[in-house]
């Protein structure tokens, strides 16, 4: 029998205020693409996810996004691709600083 990876975009907090329940969602999936801080997410929420994930044996992915969080990420950018680089660099080492072990980036 095949294996599914069943995938949530979690830790994607927004002033504070989680948009979804991601101790619901651990329970049930087994990848989590955890918001490194560009469309939502911050650093005490980045930890809260990678603890969730480590404690319910789920894999750690990276939800690096253009820095839009007035727009939650959803708006192309015109970015230089070198300034976009440095972007994804800083939401990826923030989310390994949090303690995570990126298996992915989506």
């Amino acid at each position: 029998m095949a294996a599914i990876d069943l995938n949530a975009d979690l830790g994607e907090v927004v002033d504070g205020v989680p948009t979804a329940d991601d101790d619901a969602m651990f329970a049930v999936i087994s990848s989590a693409s955890i918001a490194c801080g560009g469309h939502a997410g911050d650093a005490a929420s980045m930890r809260a996810a990678v603890e969730r994930a480590q404690r319910t044996g789920v894999a750690i992915g990276a939800h690096p996004s253009y820095p839009d969080r007035a727009d939650f990420g959803r708006r192309p950018l015109a970015m230089d691709p070198a300034d976009l680089r440095a972007v994804v660099a800083v939401q990826l080492t923030a989310l390994a600083d949090a303690g995570a072990d990126i298996r992915y980036v989506k």
